[in-house]
């Protein structure tokens, strides 16, 4: 098993690298599919096998540093506090970070971090099948079907959400009620693709990108605990990553959720491909 993000390839994997891979194979409050717990080193061993040229550059160029994995025993809370410092010494490196996941909860640890680190307001770009704005789920406001809940309510963070489509109907209203929350959401982006302007003009210039593998079709990648059907494609996710980032600067990403099944090397491996080109967005920003 290789501990170290595309190890086949990397020649420069000190702290100076930009992009810091955090394993965070967080698996406490799933409700549905189990082995999130197992997603971060299914896709370092997957990201063996990827083409260092992302088919427009070469993200490898700015350097990846893997670290090793966030203890996330110990219950969800005390996780979130362990990927939270891992996060603040990453961004005191000058690195940025990039998650591995783990439950979709884990991410609410970089989002203390980088919010807490900078003097100006921080969006969240969230692809995901599930508006994930549940209050408490299960009896746990921690849960993985309230991270961006806990990033409006707690960080006060600027929403854009992309490719919903479960959701409750609290869910629905909270959105409704909330100014700062927008969204594109998979039944009306297949009906009428990107509008001409996607963020709205007032977004922070400053975004944290969060990929729950589910907001893809299952098509694409169905090892996750809640697969959904009716989701964007690929390339329609990584053009709205693109274009959702155009102009901004990307603190910080993650790609969550994947729950790797025996004989599905295709989900694993697209799932260290996202990743892979997802450093190459922000490469090229």
């Amino acid at each position: 098993m290789h501990s170290d993000f595309l190890a086949s390839e990397c020649v420069r994997r000190g702290e100076d690298a930009r992009f810091h891979i955090l394993p965070v194979p967080l698996e406490a409050t799933v409700s549905y599919g189990k082995g999130t717990a197992q997603g971060p080193a299914a896709i370092l061993e997957a990201s063996q096998q990827l083409e260092d040229w992302d088919g427009q550059s070469c993200p490898l160029d700015e350097g990846i540093h893997t670290l090793a994995a966030v203890d996330c025993s110990g219950g969800v809370e005390s996780a979130l506090d362990r990927i939270e410092a891992a996060t603040t010494g990453i961004l005191a490196k000058g690195g940025l970070p990039v998650l591995l996941g783990g439950e979709h909860s884990a991410t609410l640890g970089a989002l203390r971090a980088i919010v807490r680190a900078q003097g100006e307001p921080v969006g969240l770009i969230q692809i995901d099948a599930h508006a994930d704005l549940r209050d408490s789920y299960k009896g746990t406001p921690f849960s993985h079907a309230c991270v961006a809940r806990r990033a409006v309510d707690e960080l006060s963070m600027p929403l854009f959400q992309f490719g919903c489509r479960a959701f409750c109907r609290a869910e629905a209203e909270f959105r409704q009620a909330h100014p700062a929350i927008h969204f594109l959401d998979a039944a009306d982006f297949a009906e009428k693709g990107f509008p001409l302007q996607l963020l709205p003009p007032d977004f922070p210039r400053k975004v944290y990108v969060s990929f729950d593998v589910d907001g893809l079709d299952p098509a694409v990648i169905r090892a996750t605990g809640t697969p959904v059907p009716g989701g964007p494609g690929w390339h329609d996710c990584l053009r709205f990553v693109e274009q959702a980032i155009k102009g901004r600067q990307v603190l910080g990403l993650d790609v969550m959720e994947l729950a790797p099944q025996a004989g599905d090397q295709v989900s694993d491996f697209a799932a260290a491909q996202l990743v892979y080109n997802l450093m190459g967005l922000v490469q090229r920003n």
